[in-house]
């Protein structure tokens, strides 16, 4: 099973160093989509949210195989 990376690009640059195994890029991505959820709630608390953050998903050689927004992982409504 392949293993995806997760390096989240927000207020700050986190790399991730450890990974993932998960079947497949679309398993990935929705990895990636809760986290995103996930950050994106930590900053509502504070009253804001930016959607161009994004997590970029890579493969071990560090290739960069998506990039997701946070404003993908979000349906806005008005």
């Amino acid at each position: 099973m392949p293993r995806y990376f997760f390096n989240i690009h927000n207020d700050a640059t986190s790399l991730d160093d450890e990974g993932r195994e998960l079947p497949d890029l679309e398993a990935a991505r929705a990895h990636a989509i809760q986290g995103a959820r996930s950050l994106m709630s930590d900053s509502l608390k504070e009253g804001r949210i930016d959607l161009s953050h994004h997590i970029a998903i890579v493969d071990e050689r560090g290739e960069l195989l998506l990039d997701v927004t946070f404003g993908e992982a979000v349906e806005v409504e008005r």
